[in-house]
């Protein structure tokens, strides 16, 4: 690969995921304190990253892999985000916030999967390149969260009071348009297939696979699957507003640490796939689901701090080793034939269907945990999770059968 090309791609990466972490982080902290929105509308918000994740494919599908080059649809949606993005910015009230954000993740979510194609279409070996290239996106995850903390300090106490976390829909907004400028200045990456390609509802959404269902293992996989992102939905729902309310400045930059660690265990990972096997990575990962939550229900702000900062931290293990793993578990269940729509599957099932429900739940248990003041009682809301997850990581280990499954490098 070219110099010039690993740069655009890697700024590509960074911007894309800089857009994610820009806002999505501290969503739920503005919703509830600038437009007074309850639990419910919270997760009605959060869940719009759900219906984008079941719609994407048929953006993908139709248009991407058929009409148009990658890149192109790329700038376009991105461009089409900056404004949705700047309307978030400018509600008042949720009824009107709502419409924005909805349309705003249908479409930005087909984007994660364009830029994965713009990658890999430039690459000879995506195994040993793509890594190189997607670590710039956590990279901007990261960059996000520090700028509104440190450097403008949106989510200190006082300017959430007086309503500054706004101004992460506008960061985002900005970074958004240049992304959509920048993209029609990637390499070119035409479509995958003919136009002339008739595209079935079966072929879209991935259902060839479904025939993975088939083996009982797998099957135990995809349920667990669904089930594991129920409790996943409270993290992303709920982390900033706990941190917020439990008085911990630069909350953002904090959050921040998940996404450090994640580059930490990633790299980790294949040494504890190739030394103790799918099964007990991927329990690990589901095990260190509970065990965070469990540290958020029990920690605070004071001396116990250092209790929800580890809960943070585990997000690089909660996350790598479950999907990650089951991302390559899939890999080697499914044949060459059907490897992306088995991806695809999981991916409509844990993005879309799991966390859809997970939101929904989210919502209400944090509505029946408001106490008189305005806050929660945090540890009530924390412990569902931790018990459903300590659920699923049981229920995984008494069914699944111990596979040998080699990790390819």
């Amino acid at each position: 690969m070219k110099s010039l090309t690993r740069i655009q791609l890697s700024i590509m990466m960074f911007l894309e995921f800089f857009i994610w972490g820009g806002w999505f982080v501290t969503m739920g902290t503005f919703l509830g304190n600038n437009l007074s929105a309850t639990g419910a509308e919270t997760g009605m918000a959060y869940s719009t990253q759900s219906w984008g994740a079941i719609i994407a494919p048929f953006i993908i599908g139709l248009i991407a892999d058929r009409f148009f080059n990658a890149e192109k649809i790329l700038g376009i949606l991105h461009l089409v985000g900056a404004f949705l993005m700047y309307q978030m910015s400018q509600a008042t009230d949720f009824q009107v916030f709502y419409p924005y954000v909805l349309g705003y993740m249908i479409a930005y979510m087909p984007t994660l999967a364009l830029v994965n194609s713009v990658s890999f279409n430039q690459m000879r070996d995506p195994a040993k390149e793509f890594p190189f290239i997607r670590v710039w996106g956590t990279i901007g995850w990261i960059v996000a969260g520090l700028l509104i903390s440190f450097a403008f300090k949106w989510d200190s106490l006082d300017n959430i009071k007086d309503g500054l976390l706004s101004n992460t829909f506008m960061m985002t907004a900005i970074a958004s348009a240049v992304l959509g400028v920048f993209s029609f200045t990637l390499p070119k990456t035409p479509p995958s297939q003919s136009s002339g390609e008739k595209a079935s509802i079966s072929d879209i959404l991935g259902l060839d696979a479904l025939g993975l269902l088939k083996d009982r293992n797998f099957l135990i996989f995809f349920l667990s699957s669904v089930l594991i992102c129920i409790p996943l939905a409270f993290y992303y729902q709920n982390l900033s507003p706990f941190l917020t309310e439990s008085g911990v400045e630069n909350s953002t930059a904090w959050a921040s640490a998940g996404q450090i660690s994640e580059v930490l265990f990633m790299l980790l990972l294949p040494f504890f796939f190739k030394k103790y096997g799918f099964k007990k990575t991927i329990l690990l990962g589901m095990l260190a689901w509970a065990i965070r939550y469990v540290l958020f229900a029990y920690g605070d702000a004071g001396e116990l701090f250092f209790m929800i900062i580890t809960g943070i931290v585990l997000h690089g293990i909660c996350y790598d080793f479950f999907f990650v793993s089951g991302q390559i578990y899939t890999d080697s269940k499914a044949g060459e034939k059907i490897k992306s729509a088995a991806q695809g599957l999981i991916t409509l099932a844990t993005y879309g269907v799991g966390m859809l429900i997970g939101f929904y739940v989210a919502g209400k248990i944090t509505d029946a945990n408001v106490i008189a003041e305005g806050g929660h009682v945090w540890n009530s809301v924390w412990i569902f999770p931790a018990i459903f997850a300590a659920g699923v990581f049981v229920l995984f280990a008494l069914l699944f059968k111990n596979e040998k499954i080699e990790y390819k490098e």
